[in-house]
This record gives C-alpha cells, sequence and structure tokens, in this order.
C-alpha cells in the first residue's frame, strides 16, 4: 500500500507546489496523490508527473496521507525523492 511506501520512504516532499518543482528538479522517484482532493489541485501534479516519466498512484484519503508523511494536518500530494 501507498501509506507504507510514504511512511517507509527515507525522504519525501509534502506539498503540491513543493511537489510540482521536485518533479522538474527530476528528483522524483514517485507521487502519492490523495483521491479526495480536488483535481484542480491534483492536475497540475500529474500533468508534470506524465511529462517527467515519473510514476504516480492514488490513495484514499488526504489525512491517512498526512499521517502516513508524519504530520498533523491533511496532505494531497507527497513526492518520494531520490
Amino acid at each position: 500500500m501507498s501509506y507504507e511506501k510514504v511512511s517507509q520512504a527515507d525522504h519525501i516532499i509534502v506539498g503540491t507546489k513543493q511537489t510540482v518543482k521536485a518533479l522538474k528538479k527530476g528528483i522524483v522517484k514517485e507521487v502519492i496523490l490523495a483521491d479526495n482532493a480536488d483535481t484542480y489541485i491534483t492536475d497540475l501534479v500529474v500533468k508534470v508527473a506524465v511529462q517527467e516519466n515519473t510514476p504516480y498512484s492514488f490513495v484514499n484519503s488526504m489525512k491517512e496521507l498526512g499521517k502516513a508523511c508524519g504530520i498533523e494536518v491533511d496532505a494531497a500530494a507527497v513526492a518520494i525523492i531520490s
């Protein structure tokens, strides 16, 4: 499950803006997106991930994704970086 990937990753970036920046730098191994996030928030991340040939997947909950990151707030996007 992707929540486990996030919680076990050594280096992550949380948030859509920071994820897009990291994707453009070419340092992202995989992107995890919350399915219940508004699409206007996640569409740009998906677009850039496709352009950069970076795999991405969806999880059900922003709340659970935030918990997997070890933060107290919801997370719409997380990048696992190399």
